[in-house]
C-alpha cells in the first residue's frame, strides 16, 4: 500500500550559494540540481543561485506533482527571482510565470515548449510517456538512463556533461510519476496565454535543435516586445551543457540589460 497524503513531502529540496540577484535554476527531466556544470559555477559568482530538485527528481523524488502544482511548489521555494528553466524545467517555469507573475523578475526558457496543440498528437505523446514510465518501472533506473541518454537529442553531450552519477540520485518511481504527470502529453497547451507574460523573457534553444529552435522562434513572436530570441551556436537540445560558453554569452548580457 502506498503512502498516505500526509506522508508525502510537500516541499522541494533546494540548495543556495553565491551572492547577488536571486536566480533560480530549474533542471530538465532525469537530471537533478547537480546537473548545471559550468553554467552553475559561473552564475554563482555574481548571483544568489537557487538550485532546485523538481518534483519526482533527486531529493524531491517523493514529491509527486504535475506542471501546475509543480510550478507552485517551485515558487514556494524560489520566491521572487529570475527563473531559468531547461526543457521540463522550462515548462515548469512557464507555468509558474503565468500563475504567479509577481514572483518572476525575469524568465529564461531553454529548449522548452508551451505544449502540443493538436489533441491527437498530444494524446499520442501521453501514451508514449505512460509507456516509458511503465518500461522504467519494469527495467529499472540504469537501463532507462542508458536509453534516455542514447537518444539523438543528446548526441552532442560529452561524457562529463551527461552527469550519469548525478542522475543516479533519481528514483524509478519519482521519474515514472514525472513522466505521467508532467510529461509533454499531460501538458495543456499554453500558447494562447503567452502574451500575458509581461516580464523580460529570454527564449533560447540550441541552433542544431531544429524542433525547439522553431518553437522558440514562435514563442518569442507570440510573447511580444518583451521577449528576446537567441539561439545557442554549435549546440543541440542541452545547449547549456554542450556549449556553456555560448549559452553564457547570450544569458549574461541579457541579465545585465535588465538588471537581473
Amino acid at each position: 500500500m502506498g503512502p498516505g497524503l500526509d506522508d508525502v513531502p510537500s516541499e522541494l529540496h533546494a540548495e543556495e550559494s553565491g551572492a547577488g540577484p536571486r536566480l533560480v535554476l530549474v533542471h530538465g527531466f532525469a537530471q537533478t540540481r547537480r546537473c548545471w556544470g559550468l553554467v552553475g559555477s559561473e552564475l554563482e559568482r555574481d548571483h544568489r543561485l537557487v538550485r532546485i530538485d523538481i518534483p519526482g527528481h533527486g531529493r524531491s523524488g517523493p514529491v509527486l506533482a504535475g506542471l501546475r502544482t509543480g510550478g507552485r511548489l517551485i515558487a514556494d521555494v524560489g520566491g521572487r527571482a529570475t527563473y531559468l528553466g531547461y526543457s521540463l524545467g522550462g515548462r515548469l517555469a512557464l507555468h509558474l510565470a503565468l500563475a504567479n507573475p509577481e514572483l518572476v523578475d525575469g524568465l529564461v526558457l531553454l529548449g522548452a515548449t508551451p505544449g502540443i496543440e493538436d489533441p491527437a498528437e498530444r494524446a499520442a505523446r501521453a501514451a508514449a510517456d505512460h509507456a516509458a514510465a511503465d518500461r522504467l518501472q519494469q527495467e529499472g533506473l540504469e537501463p532507462f538512463l542508458d536509453a534516455w541518454l542514447s537518444q539523438p537529442l543528446f548526441a552532442g553531450l560529452d561524457e562529463a556533461n551527461r552527469f550519469r552519477e548525478e542522475r543516479r540520485e533519481n528514483t524509478v518511481d519519482g521519474l515514472a510519476e514525472s513522466l505521467r504527470q508532467a510529461g509533454t502529453g499531460a501538458q495543456d497547451p499554453r500558447w494562447h496565454l503567452l502574451p500575458r507574460l509581461d516580464m523580460p523573457v529570454l527564449v533560447t534553444a540550441g541552433q542544431r535543435d531544429e524542433k525547439f529552435s522553431e518553437v522558440a522562434e514562435r514563442m518569442a513572436a507570440t510573447i511580444g516586445a518583451n521577449a528576446t530570441l537567441a539561439l545557442v551556436p554549435d549546440a543541440g537540445h542541452a545547449a547549456h551543457l554542450e556549449n556553456p560558453e555560448g549559452f553564457l554569452s547570450i544569458l549574461r548580457p541579457w541579465l545585465a540589460a535588465h538588471d537581473l
